[in-house]
């Protein structure tokens, strides 16, 4: 075992956490593919142990290397703290941001300018996913913090703090398209554990009306598009829907959609300074947005 470890190496390892593929991870931390992978190896090297078990699809990390992801955050993060704090401007470092897509659309770019003017020295990934998806990437510390969904009233589970706004479900139709007309009634909807997926199904088998999911989508641009197209009716937060598009009103037939909770949650153990400081930003600013 090495009695040092080099930050260019725990940094380039954390970026093949996150990422998991080599290629991607080389494009953030600006190398070659080849150049990222001989790092590894020297890691490797210098920790005597196999940290990264390379697939056809990408790479995943070993015991050891979960092992040593979680020093690596943390050497990583008292060193970027280090710095910002001898440089006077702020916290420094990398944060990995989750989002989901509508309301990255919608809230994401005034979180981030204002943030940026704060923690200038910060250096923000965002990884924009469903609900679901980004709590998968919470448990395996591939993301630091992320806005997540979580139904209204709710109580929030472990490491999600109490809901900072909420946002209501609306159907959404292209201008002239009425649901009346269509039996069974065309869906597009996200993953089937998203909450939109569950609530426009769950509350059409509540009203008995026939229904279809035509078109899937994880994406809320490809949602849109299939709306845009006339061949179906999707839901989306109501921050999410275009202009060009309409929100069914209550006369529509459809069945009423509950409210969401917009929420911060974390990956596990303590945060980091630049995760708290993120979240108490987005505490600040979500609730008085338009």
């Amino acid at each position: 075992m090495a009695s040092t470890l080099d930050i260019d190496l725990l940094r380039s390892f954390a970026a093949v956490a996150q990422t998991g593929t080599l290629g991607a991870a080389a494009g953030r931390v600006g190398r070659t593919q080849s150049a990222l992978s001989m790092q590894m190896q020297r890691l490797e090297d210098a920790c005597g142990q196999a940290l990264l078990h390379r697939t056809g699809r990408g790479v995943r990390l070993t015991p050891q290397g979960e092992r040593l992801l979680v020093h690596a955050h943390r050497i990583l993060q008292q060193h970027d703290e280090a710095l910002a704090d001898l440089a006077g401007a702020g916290l420094a470092g990398a944060l990995a941001v989750g989002c989901p897509d509508d309301y990255a659309a919608a809230f994401l770019p005034h979180l981030l300018r204002d943030f940026a003017r704060l923690h200038p020295l910060a250096r923000v990934d965002v990884v924009c996913a469903p609900t679901p998806r980004l709590r998968e990437r919470l448990a395996r510390r591939a993301l630091d913090v992320a806005l997540v969904s979580l139904p209204w009233g709710e109580a929030p589970p472990a490491g999600t703090l109490p809901p900072l706004r909420r946002e209501p479900l609306v159907w959404v139709a292209s201008p002239g398209m009425q649901p009346a007309d269509w039996n069974p009634l065309p869906l597009a909807l996200s993953d089937p554990d998203v909450l939109d997926h569950r609530a426009a199904r769950e509350g059409l088998d509540a009203q008995g009306r026939s229904y279809r999911v035509a078109y899937a989508s994880g994406s809320l641009t490809g949602l849109v598009a299939v709306v845009r197209s006339g061949s179906a009716v999707a839901v989306l937060t109501r921050c999410a829907v275009p202009p060009d598009l309409q929100v069914l009103p209550p006369d529509a037939g459809l069945p009423e959609l509950p409210l969401l909770g917009i929420s911060i949650a974390f990956a596990g153990g303590k945060p980091s300074p630049l995760a708290q400081a993120f979240a108490g930003h987005v505490g600040d600013v979500l609730p008085t947005l338009k």
